[in-house]
């Protein structure tokens, strides 16, 4: 025997009909399947199982049964067309109603051939027989295409100035897993099996879920607004995050923040006798200046690596920095002006910053479109460096280390919400957040009302 025949069942030598009992009313009728006896010769059970699974489906293509009992009958054909991506994108009764009609046919096509009639099974459904509207004409989609058409959309607006790469390989690697770069093709199904395969790799449920899952989600949401798509498959595709569990604060400790100040102002490069090996003076000044600067005006590490020399300035006999999408990227979208504390300034930064050559204080780049880049890389050296020391407690994230801490510290000194919110360059809270602005004079009450470290500087 090839194979089991569907809705034959064979107990003892004896062959029955088998019909199943939709979920419904199996504890109605305490049995999930009805069966009749048909006989003991194989040849004359397997015709008439075919005519009480016929009788089913014409009952099913005429809408004389309900949608659970057609999923009994004939849900395992749909299912099994989604999985390959192949099912048409009509309501799921209409394709189980076709399927159902399409089974009629091929039982038809087998009891001719047992009886010797041989013909070429002609499927009637036009659902099935013939292409959705526009499918064969329309053009492919090439994934790599649209991901550049979005990306030209968003960087007119001011966003994704450092080219979205991470976002890109997210595409790229989509691609790579459905075999093939047409997104018209790419189906729900294609996209929950791409995201449990990079479960599968070892990729965390939050790398997945804010990493891949949100580009492709953003492409494909872009592409269906502006008619590059017909459809939106990955609009419902998520990846739920477990919720971290914490054991400790989420910044800086005094003790820690002391300790980390400590290494940076007293930090020096590793001596070596080959140049190619000795550390460049901005990743220098970065270890240096990054934590002191984070420590005072809470701000991302990114957003301090990108300073330039113009953006240190005094004024009013106070030294203000300007945090400026045109030194990189500023993730509120807006510069912002944060005066420094005086412990800064006793430290020797505006001292630094004047004697530096124009430019990033920070890192090498020269082309302002690489600023942000390169920011970054400065951003994650000081970031190993200070693992490389233990100085990141388990449980603290080296980017947030110090924007959590700065916070906690502006909260236990009374420090206006809203005033702490524009130091950090975090999203107004209200609509009411929105009216007035934020003065220097402001920030500068909460700046100075800051306590210092006690250390002894290197």
């Amino acid at each position: 025997m090839a194979g089991q025949v569907r809705h034959l069942k064979v107990k003892g030598g004896r062959f029955y009909a088998r019909v199943a009992v939709p979920k419904s009313v199996q504890a109605t009728l305490g049995r999930t399947e009805l069966v009749t006896p048909i006989g003991g010769e194989r040849r004359a059970a397997m015709s008439l199982s075919r005519s009480v699974y016929a009788n089913r489906l014409r009952l099913a293509v005429a809408g004389a049964v309900e949608l659970e009992e057609l999923e009994a009958l004939i849900g395992y054909a749909a299912d099994d067309l989604d999985r390959k991506g192949l099912a048409p994108k009509v309501p799921r009764a209409e394709l189980l109603r076709a399927l159902a009609e399409v089974h009629l046919d091929a039982l038809a096509v087998a009891e001719g051939r047992d009886e010797g009639r041989i013909r070429t099974p002609e499927p009637t459904s036009p659902l099935l027989t013939q292409p959705e509207p526009g499918n064969d004409d329309a053009p492919p989609v090439p994934l790599k295409k649209l991901f550049r058409e979005y990306l030209a959309s968003r960087q007119a607006l001011g966003k994704h100035k450092d080219g979205a790469r991470q976002w890109e390989n997210a595409v790229v690697d989509l691609a790579k897993f459905v075999g093939h770069s047409d997104t018209r093709q790419i189906t729900k199904r294609n996209l929950l099996d791409w995201r449990d395969h990079l479960l599968k790799s070892g990729k965390s449920a939050k790398t997945v879920a804010n990493g891949y899952l949100a580009a492709v989600r953003a492409v494909f949401r872009w592409a269906y607004e502006n008619d590059r798509l017909p459809s939106n498959e990955a609009e419902t595709v998520r990846q739920e995050v477990p919720k971290v569990q914490r054991s400790r604060e989420r910044g800086y400790t005094t003790v820690e923040a002391v300790k980390v100040l400590k290494a940076a102002t007293s930090y020096a490069p590793p001596v070596t006798d080959n140049p190619a090996n000795r550390e460049s003076a901005a990743i220098t000044a970065a270890k240096r200046w990054l934590p002191v600067l984070g420590a005072f005006t809470g701000a991302r590490p990114a957003e301090l690596a990108q300073l330039r020399k113009q953006d240190v300035r005094e004024e009013d006999g106070r030294w203000i920095i300007r945090i400026s999408p045109d030194a990189g990227s500023v993730k509120a979208g807006d510069y912002r002006d944060v005066p420094l504390h005086p412990q800064v300034i006793e430290l020797g930064f505006a001292a630094f910053a004047q004697g530096a050559k124009e430019g990033p204080l920070f890192h090498n780049g020269t082309k302002p479109e690489r600023f942000l880049a390169s920011a970054r890389a400065t951003a994650g050296r000081v970031s190993q460096w200070l693992q490389e020391k233990e100085l990141v407690p388990a449980g603290v994230q080296p980017s947030h280390g110090w924007r959590h801490r700065f916070k906690t510290v502006a909260r236990e000194i009374g420090a206006d919400p809203r005033v702490v919110d524009a130091i950090q360059g975090h999203a107004s809270k209200t609509a009411g957040d929105d009216y007035g602005d934020v003065s220097i004079a402001a920030k500068l009450r909460v700046i100075d009302a800051l306590p210092s470290y006690k250390f002894t500087a290197g």
